[in-house]
């Protein structure tokens, strides 16, 4: 459906108004248009045609549209690296022709070229801009009424701490996830689905990788198990005194969830173990 007014920071459908020179005009259903520059048209686009662009503002500050997709839209984090830093700012790479600006007050510490950095991206109330901004903290939310006890929800890791990582949930609450919780891999930046463990009185929030409760978990793990064992020709030489750093690293599980995985699938007559190893029945 075309939207009803131009959408800044957001995926915009728009009909295709009025071909010119410098590229193609879209409109929304109240007439308001937008330029979308000749740089992302293709042959394919015709007059009254739906496209879904996003929107944002040029250099003179007026809204034009692109057929690229950024890395996060207005209101929404993302991990990014910074391309140039000025006196008075730096930009980071958003995954457009035009990188985003992130003014030198909006920044926790100091830019330099090439550094990751997490941001939040706002339309600015001076200039009604997009920039991006590291002081995050202030844009999470602490009332965590709505959120259930093994709620899938999706996290951005966005600092290491000696207990753990702390995290972004569904780009509004603060959280945590515990190092000893975690047996695979992860980095500052990614993003992932995570399962509410506990909300706790402060309004933070503690999440897990896995479902909560026996039940689901061992589902997941025995799965990982099996399908490590198929991408390896249903034969594998690990069997329950494996020790749990290769464990680790192979399955992404604990050695705990690892062994009641294995004698689930032993149970269900799916494999068989001995001295050698698990392979496939």
């Amino acid at each position: 459906m075309i939207n009803e007014h131009i959408q800044l920071g957001e995926i915009n459908t728009l009909k295709i108004n009025r071909i010119t020179e410098p590229g193609i005009y879209l409109e929304a259903q109240d007439e308001e248009v937008v330029l979308l520059p000749n740089a992302y048209i293709t042959n394919d686009m015709h007059l009254d045609d739906e496209l879904e662009v996003f929107i944002y503002t040029d250099s003179e500050d007026r809204l034009v549209a692109t057929t690229q997709t950024p890395y996060g839209m207005k209101n929404q984090f993302m991990f990014t690296k910074v391309v140039d830093t000025t006196s008075f700012g730096a930009f980071v790479d958003w995954g457009l022709l035009k990188d985003l600006f992130v003014p030198k007050n909006r920044q926790k510490n100091p830019f330099r070229e090439g550094d990751m950095r997490i941001v939040r991206i706002i339309e600015d109330e001076e200039t009604s801009r997009l920039i991006g901004v590291e002081k995050i903290t202030s844009f999470l939310s602490s009332d965590t009424q709505k959120l259930e006890k093994n709620q899938e929800v999706e996290i951005l890791l966005f600092a290491k701490t000696p207990m753990g990582y702390k995290v972004i949930i569904n780009n509004t609450y603060e959280g945590m996830i515990y190092k000893n919780e975690i047996f695979s891999d992860v980095n500052v930046g990614e993003k992932l689905t995570a399962y509410i463990k506990n909300v706790r009185d402060d309004g933070k929030v503690d999440v897990s990788l896995q479902p909560i409760g026996r039940t689901n978990a061992a589902d997941i793990n025995t799965k990982k198990v099996l399908d490590v064992l198929e991408q390896n020709f249903n034969d594998l030489p690990y069997n329950y005194k494996t020790d749990a750093d290769t464990i680790k690293e192979l399955f992404g599980i604990s050695k705990k969830a690892y062994k009641r995985a294995l004698t689930k699938l032993v149970e269900d007559n799916i494999i068989k173990i001995d001295e050698n190893g698990m392979s496939k029945i």
